[in-house]
């Protein structure tokens, strides 16, 4: 695979983009039209992309184009952006990953695709992910399977797949996807860009849920800082949304000194740290040391029961949506997520009591771990990018989730996670670096992540299609 300078338009920033709009420089139809050359010559290798929608595009570009010359333009006017196939997008329908899906158009757009359509942002069309968001993995029953750009014959992660992938591969500057347990952060670690999962509730989702959040995927900790203006305004329809409030998103800039940082090396349980992934993670450490900050080994603060009830918890709830489905229908879910949910079967109502209460008992030993530092460092994931045909890296439906141990605790104390890139392997594969900080502190962490990218070495190019 080759890589070139970044000069093409797919490569600009959404601020440089709307920088470039103001002064006359570069129109939203053009650019469009250039994205959606380049998605069509890389699609074919990637499989990121549902319902990519050029037309429609186009004609978003047009009505973009239209309120600049008349000075009329919005937060995010005419910047290309694409969304998760499960947040619900008008006329579209969300089929959830799975063949089980019955596809029906959407009446509505969901709150964050409301908040970046009103911000006058370009819809390219939707992106990929595994049945029901279950896997970290582009595999699917519905979609084809989607593939990492930095190396076709590895996993972009999920259950964010297709926005991963799509980000590192320049599928538009700003992208958007959903996080549970992971699934905006290990995509962007495997994928080498930047994913903030923000507090609970401060972007409206519909349905809102315990430890489901929407976030922003892009290149940059900017992007990512300029979309969560729209994204985070008001929206009745989450009951879980946080009161809103008007927050600098853009002002990143920080001092580190005096910061007292915690290194999570180690978590307790799941799949070991590799040894690249940890030198990475040492040496973003040592870099936030360097500059005045205060680092200090943090113990493993999980367990595997906790693990374990969540496991228990999540395959019950799946498996009680499951079999309210027809069996025809049930029997297109993907085998391998299948085999998961029938592990949920046949617990008491005292078992699942028992495992719901973990993701209490994690909640609080999170927040209890942490509160003592500003910030917390670790990897993303114990290990970088894995073969594309697999589900999730060990391959085995009963322990699915040994590699979220350092992003799903985050999902259960609410608090703010963010992933970057921080280096990468000897087979020049991405590594991703967390930093997660208290409740309600999202801006902090862009302001950590924006500090990270100052200090980090220079990032090797991004990938380009196959001749």
């Amino acid at each position: 695979m080759k890589f070139e300078t970044p000069t093409a338009l797919h490569d600009l920033s959404a601020t440089e983009l709307l920088r470039q709009y103001a002064r006359g420089a570069l129109s939203p139809v053009e650019v469009t039209r250039a994205l959606i050359a380049h998605v069509e010559r890389w699609e074919p290798h990637l499989k990121a992309t549902y319902a990519f929608d050029p037309d429609g595009a186009l004609a978003m570009a047009r009505a973009s184009e239209a309120r600049w010359r008349r000075g009329e333009a919005r937060a995010l006017d005419g910047v290309p952006v694409m969304i998760k196939e499960n947040i619900a997008t008008r006329g579209v329908p969300t089929p959830l990953g799975t063949a089980a899906t019955e596809l029906v158009p959407a009446e509505d757009d969901s709150p964050p695709a409301a908040r970046l359509r009103e911000a006058g942002a370009v819809f390219l069309g939707k992106t990929t992910m595994p049945d029901y968001g279950m896997l970290s993995s582009g595999l699917s029953s519905f979609h084809p399977l989607t593939r990492n750009p930095w190396d076709l014959r590895k996993n972009p992660g999920g259950s964010s797949a297709g926005a991963g992938a799509g980000v590192a591969a320049g599928y538009g500057p700003l992208h958007l996807g959903t996080d549970i347990g992971g699934s905006v952060r290990l995509p962007a670690g495997w994928c080498g860009i930047v994913a903030l999962k923000p507090s609970l509730g401060r972007i409206p989702i519909d349905p809102p849920y315990p430890a489901r959040v929407a976030g922003p995927m892009t290149r940059s900790v900017t992007d990512a800082a300029l979309m969560m203006g729209p994204l985070s305004r008001p929206d009745a329809r989450d009951h879980m949304s946080l009161p809103w409030q008007d927050l600098a998103w853009l002002d990143l800039d920080r001092d580190l000194k005096g910061l007292r940082l915690g290194l999570h090396l180690e978590a307790g349980w799941g799949q070991p740290v590799d040894p690249e992934v940890r030198a990475a993670v040492e040496a973003a450490a040592r870099a936030f040391e360097a500059a005045g900050a205060h680092v200090e080994p943090l113990a493993p603060w999980c367990d595997r029961g906790m693990i374990e009830g969540v496991d228990r918890f999540w395959r019950t709830r799946f498996w009680v949506e499951m079999r309210k489905l027809p069996a025809e229908r049930r029997e297109r879910i993907l085998p391998f997520v299948r085999a998961w949910a029938e592990g949920g079967a046949g617990w008491s109502g005292e078992d699942l009591y028992e495992a719901y209460s973990q993701t209490l008992v994690l909640r609080k030993a999170t927040v209890d771990a942490t509160q003592p530092y500003d910030y917390v460092l670790s990897p993303t994931a114990p290990m970088a990018a894995f073969e594309a045909e697999l589900p999730c890296p060990t391959n085995d439906v009963r322990r699915p989730f040994e590699h979220i141990a350092f992003t799903l605790p985050y999902n259960m104390s609410e608090q703010p996670a963010i992933s970057i890139n921080a280096g990468y392997t000897a087979e020049g594969l991405p590594i991703g670096l967390q930093i997660a900080g208290r409740r309600f502190d999202d801006l902090g962490v862009l302001r950590m992540a924006r500090a990270w990218e100052r200090l980090r070495p220079a990032q090797r190019p991004w990938p380009q299609p196959p001749a």
